[in-house]
This record gives structure tokens, C-alpha cells and sequence, in this order.
């Protein structure tokens, strides 16, 4: 019966999954195509929310946190689901907040949490959360102890979650720059 239940949720995934896309333009204007093919364009000016490119093919494999004056104020790597389609792409929001959480389908052997600072986005149980960004998940987005901390402080119910298997470096570049590049500090000669 468990491996029914397993098979189920990995079948449900991938047909979820399948057919959606999430093209990014700009910083904040995407296009949406449903998995009937219907496109959708979508403007998220003057709102918070999250962007994440999943690890994949012409993917970034990071998260960007997105303020509503349009400023990509952190970002960091990411790992996503371990086979194509897994990590559902589309346009979801934020459910609920889970700050210990244990999962009930992949629970840790000693019974520690494994998705701390859970973020959940979609009914199927997948979430931002801590993790390992060198391994690959089941579907949910694994981030770093440090990012996933501020993420979690900063996101709130209903904040969107955006997820895409196209690149959005080009457009978050200028403001990671800003934000992670030291610039050098230049002493003025004393005069003498």
C-alpha cells in the first residue's frame, strides 16, 4: 500500500508538472502557458515575491527574493527535484508557514526535521526549505540555512512563488552586483 501511495504522488507529479511553463521578460513581467497551452502574461510590479529557476538545463539552479520596488535583494543556489518535472513549474503562492516540519512521505531515520523553514507553495506538499542544495530533492526546493532563514522571516501567506526552468540572471544581475560584489576601499595618500 505505501508503495501505491509512492507511485501515486510521483505519477501526480510528473503529470502536474508536465506542460506548464514560466517564461520570464523582465525583472517582473512573465508569461504564464497552462497546460492546455493558454498563455497568460502576468506583471508583478509593485509586489514581493519569489522567482526560482530551477536546477536544470538552461536553468539557473538559484532563488531570487524580489521587493516590491523591484529590487532582487537576495539570492542564492538552490537544488529541485531529482528528475524533470518533479518541481512544478508555474505560478503558486505561498500556503502556509512551517518553521519544524518532518515530512510525512521522506521522513529523516532519526526522526530529525528535514524541512526546516518549509514554505509551501502548492496542495501536493511541495516547499522551499532548508537543505542540502548539493542533492536533489523529491520536488521541493532545498536552500541554505542562512538564505531559507531570511526567506522564511520575510515571506508571507499568499506572497507569490514563481518557478521556471528558464534563466533570470540577466535581469538580476545589476542588483546582485550591487548587493555581492565588495567594491574596493581607496585610502587618499597622506600628504606630508
Amino acid at each position: 500500500m505505501q508503495y501505491l501511495g509512492i507511485a501515486f504522488f510521483l505519477l501526480s507529479s510528473f503529470l502536474f508538472a508536465q506542460d506548464r511553463e514560466l517564461i520570464p521578460f523582465s525583472k517582473t513581467e512573465f508569461t504564464y502557458i497552462d497546460q492546455k497551452g493558454n498563455e497568460k502574461d502576468i506583471d508583478l510590479t509593485g509586489k514581493d515575491f519569489i522567482f526560482v529557476s530551477v536546477r536544470e538545463e538552461d536553468s539557473d539552479g538559484r532563488f531570487y527574493a524580489v521587493d516590491r520596488d523591484g529590487t532582487v535583494w537576495l539570492s542564492g543556489g538552490i537544488s529541485s527535484g531529482e528528475e524533470v518535472g518533479y518541481t512544478p513549474s508555474g505560478v503558486w503562492s505561498v500556503k502556509y508557514k512551517k518553521r519544524f516540519y518532518t515530512s510525512k512521505r521522506y521522513p529523516e531515520a532519526d526522526g530529525s526535521n528535514n524541512m526546516d523553514y518549509s514554505l509551501f507553495f502548492t496542495n501536493w506538499g511541495h516547499a522551499l526549505h532548508k537543505g542540502n542544495i548539493n542533492s536533489t530533492s523529491h520536488g521541493c526546493i532545498h536552500v541554505e540555512e542562512n538564505d531559507i532563514r531570511r526567506l522564511f522571516s520575510w515571506a508571507g501567506k499568499g506572497m507569490p512563488v514563481l518557478i521556471s526552468r528558464h534563466r533570470y540572471i540577466q535581469f538580476a544581475r545589476p542588483d546582485l552586483k550591487r548587493i555581492y560584489i565588495t567594491e574596493k576601499q581607496y585610502r587618499r595618500a597622506r600628504r606630508k
